[in-house]
């Protein structure tokens, strides 16, 4: 697949489809897990993950041109850095907190979980739960509709297959 060039979804209207474009694959949630873990550094992302080096460097210039990570020397000569996050980065520990709740709960095995978090805050084990900020109510598929926001392109809101998606229920102010 040597030349094949990625899709990207930066232009789409949509959130989902612009952060898939940041993240494009495993090994960049991976390595953002170990950043969250503590690790910080290339060869210790290297060693914890068995990410070949090309590729945790594309990983790694694509967080940080992104704005989630910042690179920061800690050695002179010769130069190494490490990678901390940013507030954008820190921003995205509840997606994957999301994400490790719904493999724990679809994809462990009989053995149980294989890492639990803790909440340092109370003490207890925890597992990340995606409310409504109003009620408090855990957000639900079957609960949900969809419409456009302020920030979907005027130029496709004529568009059938946009009205016939998102129907007449706009949210343009």
């Amino acid at each position: 697949m040597s030349g094949m060039r990625r899709t990207s979804f930066d232009g789409w209207p949509c959130s989902i489809a612009r952060t898939v474009d940041i993240l494009g694959d495993g090994w960049t949630l991976l390595v953002l897990r170990e950043v969250f873990y503590g690790e910080t550094r290339f060869d210790g992302f290297v060693e914890s993950l068995g990410i070949a080096r090309n590729t945790l460097t594309d990983r790694l210039r694509r967080l940080e041109t992104a704005g989630l990570l910042t690179r920061s020397a800690y050695q002179s000569e010769p130069v190494r850095h490490e990678y901390l996050l940013t507030d954008k980065g820190r921003d995205f520990f509840g997606v994957l907190a999301a994400i490790n709740a719904w493999g724990d709960r679809w994809q462990s095995g009989a053995e149980g979980v294989p890492v639990v978090m803790r909440h340092t805050a109370c003490g207890h084990d925890t597992q990340a739960q995606v409310v409504c900020p109003s009620c408090d109510e855990p957000l639900r598929h079957e609960d949900m509709s969809v419409h456009t926001g302020p920030g979907y392109p005027e130029r496709l809101l004529d568009d059938p297959a946009v009205r016939a998606r998102f129907g007449d229920g706009t949210n343009r102010q």
